[in-house]
């Protein structure tokens, strides 16, 4: 399918539709230039009756300059790229002179040899000659009119000027569009809107992971252009930053900045593909049949010819131009939001801490648009299940739970992320991270009756806004597995009790912490856990700081935490855990604990030695438990 419109003229200054340009790069002539075929079409060219006799092949080679010449050692003047004209007049009257004449002239890169008849060569030229082209790949037309060899350079030398110059048109309009976007701080879907506009091409914006974050398809079916997309995406080859798979037909840049790449920008060329409104249609030569019998006149357009399949330079100057647009978009919005969750973080910390009056951070709140009087205000904390550091030796499941990535950046995500599922859910608050491992939430609320409204839209918004960061992914009103990562949330989101005041808000948002706290290790699927949810382990938090509950803990584990501390390649106090997890069915244990029966029972006997227990007495394990339970509080605090 060929790609739509071409790049437009400047809104401002209006230009002529262009030609496919570009800029003559290593030695080799590019798209800036014409094509043999193109040159074919012009009409002083047209006016000699041109007929090609051989050299089909190269008709889609560039002319880089026209050069008349009538002495046989021309080659050596030439540097690649010439359509060189002639009459004849002075070439070699031998056959091998004729031949090493082609040979020379194919030798340093001429683009095409053109002939007029009728001072040296009557009827036509020597065979030999078009023998010697047809092998070299040269093509080779004559002319079979008197032609004003003058009138053929201006033309060719006119249509070289137009093209350098709608080339710089449309780079200009390129680089004032996009830095217009810049300046604007336009969305990623804007970018590409204006990408596919200026293009006329399928442009689709996507993640490492393949997923897409924006596409327009240019009139194109949707649905098709992306179905299947990552494992299309996959397959297409883009070595170097920036390059165009002609077997695929895209034209692909990374997208990103500081060394830290996030995505890929992708136009779609199809191999053959040519601007609409580009080079004029010229003429088909056909395919070539034995020479000599075959003497093609080219006076009359055949058909469209094909066009070389990569895409012209301005195209590339463009996904590049649109690449650094969305990188520069990402960075100005991350330093922006970066600020304003300073201010963010700085008020909330003068709630929790009563370092500021309460009067004064309501002042602050409302003059960053955030109005916290006279709301209903809710302390909500989002954080993973398990600490980043890795859980507890020996605890199944610890190390498939912790976060892999955590650190500056990961929580930067999150705060990220959370701000977007705010805005998304059409809330207001203040967020911003509380410490190395949550992302706190004061939510504003008109009145108490929205409540649950809005933390169950806000938890939906969350898991759309950043589904790599959940366990499970919400579609269509109900949460299913996200593609890839073990069931159970990954997230937690834990909320207060809502309150009437901003005196009252330091409350809801401690509890919103103990409540995460508690939590981290309930492996139930809630969206919003809170204080009821959290039972006794809620309640050993809120205890966690009183020596009561710590001599109990030491009396019912301490000589265990004191073995697995002298025996650190067993850790004793996994097993024990996997064994109360699982209601006491051994087989079960076992298995959550990826030990065989045997083995785990012989722990179990030397757990109860140590602690001189009965594990087979459920008051005894109800007691374990609850310590184990409370140890959990007291190592969070």
């Amino acid at each position: 399918m060929l790609c739509p419109p071409p790049l437009r003229a400047s809104r401002r200054t209006p230009a002529p539709r262009h030609r496919q340009a570009s800029v003559v790069t290593g030695g080799s002539v590019s798209r800036v230039f014409p094509t043999v075929r193109e040159v074919l079409a012009l009409d002083p060219v047209r006016h000699g009756a041109p007929r090609l006799v051989a050299g089909e092949v190269g008709l889609d080679r560039r002319v880089r300059w026209v050069h008349v010449a009538e002495v046989p050692d021309i080659a050596t003047l030439l540097g690649g790229g010439e359509l060189v004209l002639t009459t004849g007049i002075g070439l070699p009257g031998d056959d091998a002179g004729l031949r090493a004449f082609i040979g020379d002239l194919a030798g340093v890169g001429v683009s095409g040899l053109v002939v007029e008849l009728g001072r040296r060569y009557l009827d036509g030229v020597p065979r030999v000659m078009v023998a010697a082209a047809e092998r070299h790949g040269l093509p080779l037309v004559e002319l079979r009119r008197a032609t004003p060899f003058v009138r053929v350079t201006e033309a060719v030398h006119a249509l070289i000027v137009d093209a350098q110059l709608t080339e710089l048109r449309a780079t200009e309009e390129i680089h004032q569009r996009f830095t217009e976007l810049s300046v604007e701080g336009a969305e990623p879907g804007e970018v590409v809107r204006q990408a596919a506009e200026l293009s006329g091409c399928p442009v689709v914006l996507e993640n490492l992971s393949r997923q897409v974050l924006a596409y327009d398809p240019v009139g194109e079916n949707a649905e098709l252009l992306l179905d299947g997309w990552e494992q299309h995406s996959r397959r297409i080859r883009a070595d170097g930053r920036t390059a165009y798979d002609a077997d695929r037909g895209w034209l692909v840049t990374m997208v990103g900045a500081r060394g830290q790449d996030w995505g890929r920008l992708l136009l779609r060329w199809p191999p053959g593909g040519h601007l609409a409104g580009g080079p004029p249609p010229v003429p088909d030569s056909g395919r070539p049949a034995p020479v000599p019998a075959t003497r093609r006149d080219v006076s009359t357009p055949a058909g469209r010819g094909g066009s070389p399949s990569a895409p012209p330079t301005r195209l590339t100057i463009l996904v590049e131009r649109a690449a650094s647009t969305l990188a520069l978009g990402r960075l100005i919005r991350r330093d922006a939001e970066g600020l304003e969750r300073q201010l963010h973080r700085t008020l909330l910390t003068a709630l929790l801490d009563h370092s500021w009056p309460v009067d004064e951070v309501a002042l602050r709140a409302r003059a960053l648009g955030v109005a916290l009087e006279r709301r209903h205000l809710v302390g909500l904390v989002v954080r993973h299940r398990v600490d980043a550091a890795g859980g507890e030796p020996g605890h199944p499941g610890d190390a498939a739970d912790h976060v892999p990535d955590a650190g500056p950046t990961w929580l930067r995500d999150l705060a990220e992320a959370v701000g977007q599922a705010l805005r998304e859910a059409g809330l207001t608050g203040l967020t911003s991270a509380l410490d190395d491992q949550t992302v706190g939430v004061l939510l504003a609320l008109p009145d108490a009756a929205t409540e649950e409204r809005a933390l169950s839209a806000f938890a939906a918004a969350l898991r759309r806004a950043r589904p790599e960061l959940a366990g499970r992914a919400e579609v269509s009103g109900r949460t299913e597995d996200a593609p890839g990562r073990r069931p159970g949330p990954g997230l937690l989101i834990a909320a207060g009790s809502g309150v009437g005041g901003l005196r009252e808000a330091r409350r809801s948002l401690i509890e919103a912490r103990q409540v995460a706290d508690a939590a981290r290790r309930d492996r139930r699927d809630l969206p919003i856990f809170r204080l009821p949810h959290v039972g006794l382990a809620g309640l050993l938090h809120l205890l966690r700081d009183e020596p009561r509950v710590q001599t109990f803990v030491e009396r019912q584990l301490g000589a265990l935490l004191t073995y697995d501390a002298q025996h650190p390649r067993e850790q004793l106090l996994g097993t024990l855990r996997a064994y109360l997890e699982q209601g006491r069915n051994k087989s079960a244990a076992a298995s959550a604990a990826h030990l065989s029966r045997p083995a785990f029972y012989e722990r179990l006997a030397r757990i109860g030695r140590i602690l001189n227990v009965d594990l087979d007495s459920v008051d005894a394990c109800l007691s374990l438990h609850v310590a184990l339970l409370a140890l959990d509080a007291i190592r969070t605090s």
